[in-house]
């Protein structure tokens, strides 16, 4: 197994990249996704963070607003520190349980982590690729996409990590600043540098 991790700021496009490494086959654990299955309602997670942030963050059925939710911990960065407080160790864990599941194989496994900078897990990889855009971009794709404001783009950009030092934990920096087709050439040329590096380990291995 060849462990990548792959992590960017907001609406960088790690999504996209993560998706184009898939299709070239990689296997994908998205950790944001890992994060919506732990705050399911009745987890423990999901208990703490009501608790915490009261009733008013609940849709009808009872699920965590996600949007409500950003809105408040995304201004306030002890709330932001406490929920990724709550939710990160039941997230690392199950990352953990699905590896300990691919270990013995020769996959290269993506492991997409939203805040792997934040919380120094950068060890753990053979190899960090950090999805890198322009605040411009950024800015552009929250508005078409999430329907933000140019104010509530720029307060979630800022309250995240600054891209200087994402790109410090870096192996491999994949800029996102242009066409879906230029991402595409990026990525090739990545993904045939993770396969020479898987076969550079098999071979070793062997």
């Amino acid at each position: 197994m060849l462990l990548v991790g792959l992590t960017g700021g907001i609406a960088s496009g790690k999504s996209t990249v993560a998706r184009m490494l898939v299709e070239r086959g990689a296997v994908l654990i998205d950790a944001d996704q890992i994060a919506r299955d732990v705050v399911e309602p009745g987890t423990p997670a999901w208990t703490k963070i009501v608790e915490h942030f009261g009733s008013g963050i609940m849709l009808g059925d009872r699920r965590i607003d996600r949007t409500r939710l950003g809105e408040i911990v995304f201004n306030d960065p002890s709330k932001l520190a406490l929920l990724n407080e709550i939710t990160h160790p039941e997230v690392m864990r199950r990352i953990a349980d699905r590896l300990e599941q691919l270990k013995d194989t020769d996959q290269i496994v993506v492991v997409d982590v939203p805040l792997l900078a934040e919380v120094g897990a950068g060890e753990m990889f053979d190899l960090i690729v950090v999805v890198d855009a322009g605040r411009g971009a950024q800015i552009e794709r929250m508005r078409t996409t999430r329907g933000m404001d140019g104010e509530a783009a720029r307060a979630r950009i800022a309250a995240q990590l600054p891209a200087g030092d994402r790109a410090a934990i870096a192996d491999v920096v994949v800029t996102n600043d242009g066409s879906l087709e230029e991402l595409s050439r990026e990525i090739d040329a990545l993904w045939r540098s993770l396969e020479a590096k898987r076969g550079g380990r098999t071979t070793h291995q062997e």
